[in-house]
């Protein structure tokens, strides 16, 4: 019994990269919004930058267990009518949060919003997954994934850089700035009218057997090599970016201005990470996506590295963000193509979610640590923070990887 929606027939043409880039760039966006602009707005408000970075941290928590109503999407209405639902609970949430006094007494109601928000896109970033991974072949799973995480990352830089622009450079009130930014998400969701699902099998069966159904299908990931590394690999704290969560709370002591965070962790960083996320996706085609997002994830902590040895200037700061910003979208391509090629199809918003609330559990206590040794040690000892992260995670990474291989040449001499 077939539990989800199918691949378009051979005979229909698979839609363009491109429709995914836009529609989860309203999730992506979401989240810059948060990141970028409303803690921006906080640290001038004279906000402590713990306070702050527990809002980032906790903005992570419906990422993160996401996966827990992921069969939802799968086992009942429609992708597209999913996607229409997350989005207006997203749109409602974003001008909910753009009408909030930016003070610390605010912050229960900031936090419970931006919580809000966050569950919304999770919504909206379930309908695209699966819809692009029922659509997806794969040899192309590497190039769907660039797009798709260039429309993440660069709905990200959007969503803080557009907004922070519009309200502190354009004159607009931070409601006004908001609600422009949403115009915007709603535009991206165009494409939605041009994709076309397989409805011809409809999902038949008791909620029992649907279950049953997708717990099987999950448990074949799970228990796959190739699965069971794809799980670890994104688990482990490396190729996160969640050190990008730090530069609005960083800009004060590289005297960046507000106008150059929002170009250069907003709009420029959203280019920056979308075009890294075409090129990941071309290199994840052409060798071992793990290996791929390991090395990645290095050289992404490298460049942490290189900016806490840099002389703290606004030139300094442009220079290592947008390299940061570049670096990241290479690993959030790597991160896509990963689990595109150890889900498969079947109940793909389950499995793809879970591979994503595993990915973003390093992300939200990263931030939490990041907030805790910036507010203690300062700007340099954050950004080290992140190699000292990330070089133990990928020995370990590397380490099961080659024993598994080990493992399988000794079974295969044995059955030979």
């Amino acid at each position: 019994m077939n539990t989800s929606v199918h691949l378009l027939p051979t005979e229909q043409k698979v839609p363009h990269p491109a429709y995914f880039m836009f529609l989860i760039a309203p999730f992506g966006a979401s989240s810059g919004f948060t990141g970028v602009c409303v803690a921006y707005l906080l640290v001038q408000a004279h906000v402590s930058a713990e306070l702050i970075a527990t809002m980032l941290a906790l903005h992570y928590i419906p990422q993160t267990w996401k996966f827990l109503w992921a069969p939802v999407i799968d086992l009942t209405l429609t992708r597209k009518r999913w996607f229409a639902i997350g989005m207006v609970c997203l749109l409602l949430s974003m001008l909910a949060l753009g009408l909030q006094p930016l003070s610390s007494e605010a912050m229960p109601r900031i936090i419970a919003l931006v919580v809000t928000l966050s569950a919304a896109s999770t919504v909206v970033g379930m309908a695209v997954d699966c819809l692009m991974a029922h659509q997806t072949p794969e040899h192309a799973k590497g190039r769907v994934a660039g797009w798709f995480q260039a429309g993440n990352l660069g709905g990200n830089g959007l969503g803080g850089g557009l907004a922070l622009w519009l309200i502190h450079s354009g004159g607009l009130s931070v409601p006004a700035g908001t609600a422009v930014l949403a115009l915007v998400c709603t535009l991206c969701c165009l494409p939605i009218f041009w994709l076309r699902e397989d409805l011809s099998q409809a999902i038949v069966g008791s909620v029992r057997e649907r279950l049953r159904e997708t717990g099987r299908d999950l448990w074949s990931v799970v228990r796959s090599r190739r699965g069971a590394l794809a799980m670890l690999v994104v688990f482990l704290p490396m190729g996160t970016g969640a050190m990008s969560n730090m530069y609005s709370i960083f800009a004060d002591k590289w005297g960046a201005s507000a106008d150059t965070v929002a170009l250069v962790t907003g709009t420029m960083s959203g280019l920056l990470s979308a075009a890294g996320c075409l090129l990941g996706g071309y290199l994840c085609d052409r060798m071992n996506r793990q290996l791929a997002y390991c090395l990645l994830g290095l050289g992404t902590a490298g460049i942490s590295v290189a900016m806490a040895l840099a002389p703290q200037t606004e030139t300094q700061f442009i220079v290592w963000t947008s390299l940061y910003a570049f670096a990241n979208g290479l690993c959030y391509a790597a991160f896509s193509a990963v689990t595109l090629e150890a889900i498969g199809k079947g109940a793909a918003a389950t499995k793809y979610n879970l591979m994503a609330s595993l990915s973003n559990t390093p992300i939200g206590w990263s931030t939490a640590v990041y907030g805790y040794i910036f507010s203690k040690y300062g700007s340099q000892a954050t950004l080290l923070t992140e190699i000292a992260m990330t070089v133990p995670a990928m020995l370990l990474f590397l380490a099961l990887l080659g024993w598994s291989r080990r493992s399988d040449r000794r079974r295969s001499l044995q059955a030979a």
